[in-house]
């Protein structure tokens, strides 16, 4: 009888411990993953991503530099965590569980992976901030984690289908856990 119980109680331990980690990184709050941007396609720029749970969705910022100043730049999670190309077109298109149009991230009908675009200062460095509803953070179809995050050579124009005309890719980063 003893051991049975302590059976039982070993095994709820487990399950509590189970279960407290389940939620770490799922919709319901916690999760972070970053991304380091490499160059690509012969240019100078680089950069952090980071994804960071909330309620809501996940709050992206980026701290990009290198880029050409005064410029706008098309910036989107692609479907593939695969920047092995040295134009990146191993990352995949955008990336999209839900199979909608492509658009700008305020509008009902965009990929998951659609982001505004990012704007260069003078000196050539770009910071963005924003809350993507359509992603998350953990496990699950619009998972960030295993995916990659592109800097376009020119500015989406929200509207071309299915990449918004952003040009070449000219910086890369695979998104991981942290």
């Amino acid at each position: 009888m003893k051991r049975a119980l302590f059976g039982l109680a070993a095994t709820a331990a487990v399950a509590m411990t189970l279960a407290g980690c389940a939620g770490t990184g799922t919709a319901s709050g916690g999760g972070k993953a970053t991304a380091t941007l490499a160059p690509k396609s012969g240019t100078n720029t680089g950069g952090t991503v980071t994804f960071t749970q909330q309620p809501g969705g996940v709050m992206m910022v980026a701290s990009v530099t290198g880029l050409p100043p005064n410029t706008t730049h098309g910036f989107h999670v692609h479907e593939k965590g695969d920047c092995s190309a040295p134009d990146a077109m191993s990352a995949g298109g955008h990336f999209n569980p839900a199979g909608k149009p492509h658009g700008q991230m305020t509008m009902p009908d965009h990929h998951a992976g659609d982001m505004n675009n990012l704007t260069a200062d003078a000196n050539g460095n770009a910071r963005a901030s924003f809350l993507l509803p359509d992603l998350s953070v953990g496990t699950g179809p619009n998972s960030v984690i295993g995916r990659a995050v592109i800097v376009h050579k020119d500015p989406d124009d929200y509207k071309t289908q299915p990449t918004g005309n952003a040009g070449g890719r000219i910086a890369c980063g695979v998104v991981a856990a942290s």
